[in-house]
């Protein structure tokens, strides 16, 4: 991953883009791109976004870099590990989201 972040803070280090890369604007970036994202999908059902995705992965895949970019951007702003970050997450989630209550259901953890 240090490698990728290398390459991301080199093409804005390249532009003097980090004067603008704050994390208000880092957030609303992630916001954003992952808008555009969405809006591939918009008012296609489940059967048609996935033909959609398969047909145009390179769309898809642009997209879906934008939104890594910037998050991983505001990680690197942050002085976060992303990879940290998941694994705290998932082990609240496991806490909220026990297997015997939550298998195979939808339900929020506050109404299990």
């Amino acid at each position: 991953m240090e490698q990728v972040l290398d390459r991301i803070r080199r093409f804005r280090d390249e532009r003097d883009w980090k004067q603008f890369h704050d994390p208000k604007n880092l957030a609303v970036s992630i916001s954003v791109e992952a808008a555009e994202l969405l809006e591939l999908f918009q008012w296609r059902n489940d059967e048609e976004a996935m033909r959609y995705a398969e047909q145009n992965k390179e769309r898809v895949a642009e997209e879906i870099a934008d939104v890594a970019i910037y998050l991983l951007e505001l990680v690197d702003v942050l002085g976060l590990d992303l990879e940290k970050c998941i694994d705290a997450k998932l082990a609240k989630n496991a806490q909220k989201y026990p297997v015997e209550k939550s298998k195979g259901r939808i339900t929020k953890y506050t109404e299990l």
